[in-house]
């Protein structure tokens, strides 16, 4: 049974978190991960650099950030779309 768009909305963004991801894992469902990714600020940081080898080290620092917003560590301005791509996600 499918919960409604108000029960889920009264759930903390990291329960509605868990359980998108959780059900993203059992259904190996890649696409809504990288639809996530690009949501997030950080997202359009790694699109600008230029690769060379003493970027290496903003590349890592972007990754580490995109990991802690998607895992729930600063959703910052994002939360509100985050929570309704979680909410659609889950509604599916």
């Amino acid at each position: 049974m499918t919960e409604s768009v108000a029960e889920l909305d009264a759930l903390s963004t990291e329960e509605l978190r868990q359980r998108a991801f959780a059900k993203a894992r059992q259904h190996a469902d890649i696409g809504f991960f990288w639809s996530l990714v690009r949501h997030l600020p950080h997202a359009d940081d790694a699109e600008s650099l230029d690769g060379s080898l003493g970027a290496v080290g903003a590349t890592v620092d972007d990754a580490v950030a995109l990991w802690r917003e998607l895992t729930g560590h600063g959703y910052g301005e994002s939360e509100p779309l985050l929570r309704a791509a979680f909410i659609d996600y889950l509604q599916k």
